[in-house]
């Protein structure tokens, strides 16, 4: 019984990390390299920022919401997505920089 109920708990835990996506988005020119992007639930976005100038990365979304700070010319930020709904991300530099996120 033990046996069996460690091996659907690992079975579990493979298959909720199997889904598990990390998604590359570059900013360049004052844009983010995507304007729509869907993932699934524990999914990251990895925000790298290959722009000659500063971002800031945030979300005032309602229950979603996150700020990253400063991200300088040459830095990656990682943003993990833990829960399910639609998230609008911003730069609070440059606010024509915008990418809606749906989470599954």
């Amino acid at each position: 019984m033990r046996l069996s109920m460690l091996a659907t708990a690992f079975v579990f835990a493979f298959a909720t990390n199997a889904i598990a996506a990390e998604v590359a988005v570059t900013q360049k020119g004052r844009k983010f390299s995507e304007k729509k992007i869907e993932l699934s639930v524990g999914s990251s976005i990895k925000f790298i920022n290959d722009d000659d100038v500063t971002h800031n990365i945030h979300s005032t979304t309602k229950g979603y919401a996150f700020d990253v700070g400063a991200q300088k010319p040459g830095q990656t930020i990682v943003h993990t997505f833990g829960k399910a709904g639609k998230v609008k991300i911003r730069c609070a530099i440059h606010p024509k920089m915008k990418i809606k996120v749906t989470v599954k």
